[in-house]
């Protein structure tokens, strides 16, 4: 680049590079690395989908590390602390205050989770309300199960006052129910967890229809009626033998409001490609949803359902999507430096270039003028020397046609001064021969 460019253009470069430090203010960290996963149990399903969770995101540079826990209360309060990123809650669970708050945001529900009744034999009722006076397992403290199925009981009438409630593990309570030490056993769990896969085969004990169960949907938006159908758990022993209705909650995917947005996006792609598919309740595609949460989403979340994945998260790989998304509010500024300087510089390196020449003109132009008074050598030696100076002028080619028309025009105006010069000397000549001769004639008379 010449020696000119530099001078136009360098100042124009600092300009732009000075609003880009200015903008580098305002652009948004970059996501972490690593984020904290609150699941539940190993070998629940809690913890096998935050297991496939991982294993997608750290092929995206991701590094996710798996908490235990003992379900989705523990699950809140890791959340709300700030001790955990993400989480599987079920739905329905985060109070009214703290949802509101916006402490806590959802990415939406991942997928059914079936609420199972179990009776031991002998135990035939038909309405949960019937179960007044039973010995129930209704789960852990802090577990979903027990929230739940709390909330159901106490709608029928049914407390510890007037019934024994046993805060049993899913595991134990399968075991005790078979041994005639428990009436009912609530669970919510997967239909391929171990509790449901063992119940379902035991003889000993049978599931319980929910005869009522849109009434439950009516009173808890949290709650679905899926219908399990008739040979789905066991299709040689044709378990369940008949359709059978049950509820169902969802799990949610429950993140920290201070999780990053694009740590956000990625999770729920790696939602689609973990809940995408059918299942023994839902056809595929219809998970994830923000329908069933019970609780505003996120707003990353919300324009995911509305729009689908983030434009640049389509097409590149996270690391470059996440980059370009955060540095585009530098392209405001950038954008607002290089419109203007794009028409300023280009005129402005023009005009620096053909001042070289320009500047020359005024001088010629009064030079020019003077030759209306008469040749004088003290001009026609400046003409000379700037001859010689502009001989030394250099330009790019494009501008060089420029530079020959002045060349061509101080010609014009010496040869105009050669003229002058001549017409003199022949006028002076002239003069010189007519006083010789009226000399000559004053000697002869």
């Amino acid at each position: 680049m010449s020696s000119d460019k530099l001078r136009i253009f360098v100042p124009g470069i600092i300009v732009a590079l000075l609003g880009f430090v200015i903008a580098f203010q305002f652009v948004d960290p970059a996501p972490p690395k690593t984020l904290t996963f609150s699941a539940g149990q190993p070998g629940g399903a809690y913890y096998a989908y935050a297991e496939a969770f991982r294993d997608y995101l750290q092929k995206r540079g991701v590094t996710v590390q798996i908490l235990e826990s003992a379900g989705s209360m523990e699950n809140i309060g890791r959340l709300k602390k700030g001790s955990a990123d993400v989480a599987f809650v079920q739905s329905g669970l985060v109070s009214p205050e703290v949802a509101q708050s916006g402490v806590l945001q959802s990415l939406g529900s991942m997928y059914y989770e079936p609420l199972w009744v179990f009776l031991r034999q002998g135990v035939n009722v038909q309405l949960l309300s019937e179960l007044k006076g039973k010995r129930i397992a209704v789960g852990l403290p802090g577990s979903g199960t027990r929230a739940l199925a709390l909330q159901l009981l106490r709608d029928n009438g049914i407390d510890e006052q007037n019934s024994t409630l046993l805060p049993l593990s899913s595991l134990n309570s399968a075991k005790s129910l078979q041994a005639g030490e428990v009436d009912a056993l609530f669970v919510v769990s997967a239909a391929s967890s171990k509790t449901v896969q063992t119940l379902q085969q035991s003889a000993k004990v049978h599931l319980m229809p929910i005869k009522r169960a849109t009434a439950y949907t009516r009173r808890m938006d949290s709650i679905s009626s899926v219908v399990l159908p008739q040979g789905a758990l066991n299709l040689a022993l044709n378990v369940p033998p008949a359709n059978t209705a049950l509820l169902a909650s969802t799990a949610t995917l429950i993140v920290n409001e201070n999780m990053h947005p694009a740590l956000q996006a990625l999770m729920m792609l790696a939602a689609k490609e973990v809940h995408a598919g059918k299942s023994l309740f839902a056809s595929a595609a219809l998970f994830p949803t923000a329908q069933y949460t019970g609780m505003p989403l996120s707003i990353v979340a919300d324009n995911y359902y509305k729009s689908g994945p983030p434009f640049l998260q389509r097409y590149l790989p996270f690391w470059a999507a996440t980059m370009i998304d955060r540095l585009k509010v530098m392209l405001f500024p950038f954008i607002a430096l290089l419109l203007p300087l794009s028409k300023v510089m280009p005129p402005l390196y023009r005009w620096r270039i053909r001042s070289r020449i320009y500047r020359w003109y005024k001088k010629l132009s009064d030079i020019d003028a003077s030759t209306l008074d008469g040749y004088s050598p003290e001009l026609f030696a400046e003409l000379e020397r700037m001859e010689m100076e502009i001989r030394k002028v250099k330009v790019p080619l494009p501008y060089a046609e420029e530079l020959y028309h002045l060349r061509v025009h101080l010609a014009l105006v010496r040869d105009q001064f050669q003229r002058t010069k001549e017409i003199e000397l022949d006028h002076t000549g002239l003069e010189q021969t007519g006083a010789n001769q009226t000399q000559q004639t004053e000697t002869k008379g």
